[in-house]
């Protein structure tokens, strides 16, 4: 059951917060005691809070059962609505994910919320479902093997992969950018949060220039896309990559094909991105549907365009740097896991290029 408060600063809380409500004109506090709800409704790494704070402006910061509203103004009703309203959903046995958030945002926004309204009839069942149950226990499952994080970095990179919609993973080769995109890719299809895998890359050795290839678009595409393939085949029989091909649930493209795309129910990940350019990767991005999630990997040492500052991957690594609902694994040489000597390699170049 859950209690709604209305409060200044008279609660027991840690000096920290205190001082943070003491500094506040008005904080509001919403109780929910269930403590399997509230962990649901607070999402991974309380990223569900998090994305509150973005839209409607405020801070949101919890403690034991209550979520504390600070500097609310006018958004205070409206934020309880939404949190009720989620929390409506939530006893009801869903598991909400962002886009679920934005739609009762949306709703509320709107003034179509009252508590006789059935929250069902806005938010149905997100297929993502358990997905982002726990980034307790961080690892990645899938029929085949179960693939647990090296390094430090790796650790990080798989909160991303399990908290955000959009991840950027950027770094040298042998530390695992695409093939962890890839386990979790495996793993959502698996257990039924996506319908399909889409993985692409930039065709840049031939310059985009795809029919200059014999055959088909299959045999034009694969020597570009045998990388993927590769990291497929560590999760999945040989067989079963090849019906998922054949049947669309995989679907390997040149990212020059992607345009006019919207992608949703999907995983997408694009590989190689330091070789997308500005305007491939901005039509990229814009592809991302509902229920979906993209990662793009990429090693902005190893640019092979004519002009490297046009590299798309570079100027997104700025621009979008600051968007709370995208997150950023900046790789190391030190993260490398590939191969002793790949590391030594790489330090060799690094160091020459100083």
């Amino acid at each position: 059951m859950l209690r709604i408060y209305h409060t200044l600063i008279k609660t027991k809380l840690s000096s920290k917060i205190n001082k943070r409500l003491s500094n506040s004109d008005q904080v509001l506090e919403f109780v929910v005691e269930d403590n399997s709800t509230l962990a649901v409704l607070c999402g991974p790494l309380e990223s569900h809070l998090a994305h509150l704070e973005i839209a409607f402006n405020v801070q949101l910061f919890r403690k034991g059962n209550s979520i504390f509203i600070e500097s609310c103004g006018t958004n205070g009703v409206q934020i309880q609505n939404v949190l009720r309203f989620l929390c409506d959903k939530i006893s009801k046995g869903n598991i909400i994910q962002i886009s679920d958030i934005d739609d009762a945002v949306n709703i509320i926004s709107k003034e179509q919320y009252s508590q006789t309204i059935n929250s069902d009839d806005f938010m149905p069942e997100s297929k993502f479902a358990k997905n982002y149950k726990s980034t307790e226990s961080l690892a990645i499952f899938s029929k085949k093997k179960v693939l647990q994080p090296r390094t430090e970095s790796q650790n990080s990179y798989l909160k991303l992969l399990l908290t955000k919609e959009i991840i950027f993973g950027i770094g040298p080769a042998g530390t695992g950018k695409t093939y962890l995109a890839v386990a979790a890719a495996v793993s959502q299809f698996l257990n039924g949060k996506v319908d399909r895998i889409i993985l692409t890359r930039p065709a840049v050795e031939a310059g985009e220039r795809l029919g200059f290839l014999p055959g088909d678009i299959k045999d034009k595409v694969d020597p570009f896309m045998q990388p993927l393939y590769d990291s497929l085949y560590h999760f999945l029989p040989n067989g079963k990559v090849s019906k998922m091909v054949e049947s669309g649930q995989i679907q390997l493209v040149p990212l020059a094909f992607m345009r006019g795309r919207t992608l949703s129910n999907s995983f997408i990940i694009l590989d190689e991105a330091q070789n997308a350019t500005r305007a491939q990767m901005k039509m990229f991005l814009t592809r991302l549907g509902r229920e979906s999630q993209m990662v793009i990997t990429g090693d902005l040492t190893q640019i092979d365009l004519a002009k490297p500052f046009e590299s798309g991957l570079l100027q997104a690594s700025t621009i979008l740097r600051n968007i709370k609902e995208i997150g950023f694994l900046y790789f190391k040489s030190t993260d490398i896991v590939r191969h002793a000597l790949v590391k030594r390699i790489v330090t060799a170049y690094d160091e020459q290029k100083d």
